[in-house]
């Protein structure tokens, strides 16, 4: 079915869309409570779309739907298929950094405590994230020193004998069987209220507890509670916040400038700020209802969300976000806007954080990025800064498994999503320009094919030769217009079309520091794909080639003996200790290797 068939026939339900692009790339996920009407909005002809969602529809070439019952059902389809997929066009929640959880497995018989780098919805509890991360690192000493909780991973069978912790009073040694369900059960529920911050009920179970034992005149038992006690008042003290009337709550606040945001992520438990995140986006066209919609939807399925969360503005499909979140707590959720007092006071903070992140993660970048491409249109003589830069090297060792990089440079960055190697079939030998001439002809050839978007400028790694074979290229696939420059590597020097001479450019220059960064990475790519390809045609050597011997024992035979020449002249003996009889006879069948009776005498 074409795409404008399975456009006629879309439901009135709603549901989740996926629109794919050449070669079944997704694309763009997205939620609808009617699927026949937001979807055909995309291909109205009178619709006024951005840039972006303008190049996206440009891109579709067939579309997927999936038909559920409710809203929810596809607001969580959604989040889902965006964290699995990561589509181009999509806003995905990409954490900036990779911030530790504490795991509590408490769906076991008895739960231990683990450092993690991602929490997962699978029954037990996680913690964080931690920020910086050696705060993890302390709160995981703490816990067993102070409540007996396993951080091992030892199989808690009882048939162990106990470590050391056990012996220093740090662990209730479950491998061992020197504890019950039961008593463990207190240690852990004492564990997870320290962990989520619930400081005063964990202060009134060690008061109690501390009571009990010490009427039955268990002194020492009574002693480690009055001790954890004074360690939990002092951490709270050190981390309570000076404002009032903050509970379990999550603040959300951002920065944005055109496309690019910054979303600030301040998580308070009873009154304490306990971590904060940021989530950077470098292409946003959706209203802030919508992007606070999303961020909220993707980064709630894998952690708990507190009572309350608060945002500047209301995001889309709230009361549907609210349902699922209450769901999700077993508690009720509520998404606010507060408008004053202590509350809109943290939101302030966190968006004061917000801009603050987002000056070190784009300003800053964007003001050295565009400088280049100013400086590179200068010295080349460009109407515009070259905004999409595309490069090609080539490798090759003798002539051999050659293979042509493509690095892709946009706005200054790496869009490595775009890199492509070719392998060179064409030619034989050591013929860098009828290879740069193969690979150039065959990514535009296909980039005209499919309608994708052209450099700005083309950048071949080379001198003269290679920028000449490039240029022919690009005029026979009738793309005569598109800038193209080579840089030498000797001199670094940029030859241009048209047999000007070429430029030398001051060796400070930041158009020359962004070229060569270009450059070395289309080597570094075309380096490793070639390294790649020889090291699988190396295994398919004559050893492959022998029955018995496939890639993993040819490998081994080199190890052994040296190299093929070793593995020639290794007696019969030797090669039956390592590979066995028929397979040392279908060597020596191969390389008329001695046998054991013509060895020489020692």
């Amino acid at each position: 079915m074409t795409l404008a068939e399975k456009l006629e026939h879309l439901p009135a339900e709603p549901g989740v869309y996926q629109y794919f692009g050449t070669g079944r790339e997704l694309l763009y996920v997205g939620k609808a409570k009617s699927l026949r009407s937001r979807v055909r909005s995309y291909f109205q002809p009178s619709a006024q779309h951005t840039a972006r969602t303008a190049a996206l529809v440009a891109e579709i070439e067939d579309l997927e739907i999936i038909v559920v019952d409710t809203e929810l059902e596809a607001l969580l389809l959604e989040a889902n298929l965006i964290r699995r997929h990561r589509p181009r066009y999509n806003v995905v929640l990409r954490d900036d950094k990779s911030f530790p959880y504490l795991k509590l497995s408490t769906g076991d018989v008895y739960p231990r405590l683990s450092l993690v780098r991602r929490a997962r919805l699978d029954g037990h509890r996680y913690y964080g994230p931690f920020t910086p991360s050696i705060v993890a690192h302390r709160t995981l000493k703490l816990v067993p020193r102070f409540f007996q909780v396993a951080t091992c991973a030892e199989v808690f069978d009882g048939k162990r004998r106990p470590c050391l912790y056990y012996h220093l009073d740090q662990c209730l040694a479950p491998c061992a069987g020197k504890t019950t369900p039961a008593e463990y059960g207190k240690a852990v529920e004492d564990a997870r209220l320290f962990l989520e911050g619930r400081d005063r009920e964990l202060a009134e179970s060690l008061t109690r507890r501390m009571r009990e034992a010490s009427d039955v005149q268990e002194f020492e038992r009574a002693a480690r509670y009055r001790d954890t006690l004074d360690t939990v008042r002092r951490l709270s003290e050190r981390q309570r916040m000076a404002s009032a009337g903050l509970e379990d709550q999550d603040y959300f606040a951002d920065h944005r400038e055109g496309p690019e945001a910054v979303v600030e992520m301040f998580q308070v438990r009873e009154g304490k700020m306990v971590g904060r995140r940021e989530f950077s986006f470098a292409a946003v066209e959706a209203e802030l209802a919508g992007l606070y919609a999303a961020v909220i939807a993707q980064y709630y399925l894998d952690v708990e969300p507190p009572a309350e969360i608060f945002v500047p503005v209301r995001p889309e499909s709230c009361e549907v976000l609210e349902h699922w979140l209450s769901e999700r707590r077993g508690r009720r959720v509520d998404i606010r806007t507060p408008l004053r007092g202590p509350k809109r006071k943290l939101l302030e903070m966190a968006r004061k954080n917000a801009a603050l992140a987002f000056e070190g993660r784009f300003r800053a970048r964007h003001t050295h990025g565009v400088a280049a491409l100013e400086a590179l249109a200068e010295a080349l003589g460009l109407e515009e800064p070259p905004a999409r830069i595309e490069c090609f090297d080539i490798s090759n060792l003798h002539g051999t498994d050659s293979v042509a990089s493509m690095v892709v440079w946009e706005n200054g960055e790496p869009r490595k999503s775009d890199y492509r190697v070719f392998g060179i079939r064409a030619i034989r030998g050591p013929d860098d320009f009828a290879a740069i001439a193969e690979a150039v002809t065959r990514r535009y050839r296909r980039v005209l094919a499919e309608g994708r978007r052209m450099p700005d400028l083309v950048l071949i790694d080379g001198g003269a030769g290679q920028l000449g074979a490039a240029v022919r290229s690009l005029a026979a696939v009738g793309l005569p217009t598109i800038p193209v420059v080579a840089i030498a590597k000797r001199e670094e020097e940029l030859h241009l079309q048209g047999g000007a001479e070429p430029v030398r450019l001051d060796r400070a220059s930041p158009a020359l520091r962004l070229i060569q960064r270009i450059r070395d990475e289309a080597h570094r790519f075309a380096l490793a794909h070639h390294r790649r390809r020889r090291s699988r045609r190396t295994l398919a050597t004559q050893l492959t080639e022998i029955p018995g011997i496939g890639p993993v024992t040819a490998r081994k035979l080199l190890m052994r003996f040296g190299s093929l020449d070793g593995v020639r002249r290794a007696p019969r003996v030797a090669l039956e200790e390592f590979v066995g009889r028929r397979v040392a006879e279908a060597l020596a069948e191969r390389f008329g290797t001695p046998r054991n009776d013509e060895l020489p005498p020692v």
